[in-house]
């Protein structure tokens, strides 16, 4: 075999990985818009008064066993982001998106927009970040130069 039949070989192989990769991408991307469509179904806005928040392995939380046989495999290893809240009289565990999770705050209330038992998206009540505190206070401090230049 000459060097031209190795890379024609290897081109060929090339484009077969990837068009397995590029079928198997669109469909994980269908399977994801339906499962995003779902979760915006079943979504309903509820004020809850955070309690705990943990990253902890799925099967040490206090979740249904569905929830757990239900998980893929490979997730179940994985610690998620976990919060324990007061529904009005009940206490109940739930899953946050990464980014909700940063941002609740701990031992207050927040209203929140649950699907199920999975946390999308804060209303009201959620915690700057890094980014907009330095903001406002350089805002502040600005606003507060003007007002000793204009005594």
């Amino acid at each position: 075999m000459d060097l031209l039949n190795i890379i024609v070989i290897i081109c060929i192989i090339l484009a077969v990985i990837l068009g397995v990769l590029y079928f198997a991408g669109r469909k994980l991307q269908t399977r994801q818009m339906e499962s995003q469509k779902l979760i915006e179904a079943t979504s309903q806005t509820v004020s809850i008064l955070v309690i705990d928040k943990k990253k902890m392995k799925i099967k040490d939380t206090n979740l249904p066993k569905m929830v757990y046989e239900n998980t893929p495999k490979y997730m179940r290893f994985l610690k998620l982001p976990i919060v324990k809240a007061k529904i009005g009289p009940k206490i109940v565990t739930l899953m946050a998106d990464g980014a909700v999770y940063k941002q609740l705050p701990l031992k207050s209330e927040c209203k929140v927009v649950l699907s199920g038992i999975y946390i999308t998206k804060i209303v009201k009540g959620a915690v700057l970040d890094e980014k907009e505190i330095k903001k406002r206070t350089k805002a502040n401090q600005k606003a507060a130069k003007k007002a000793a230049k204009a005594k």
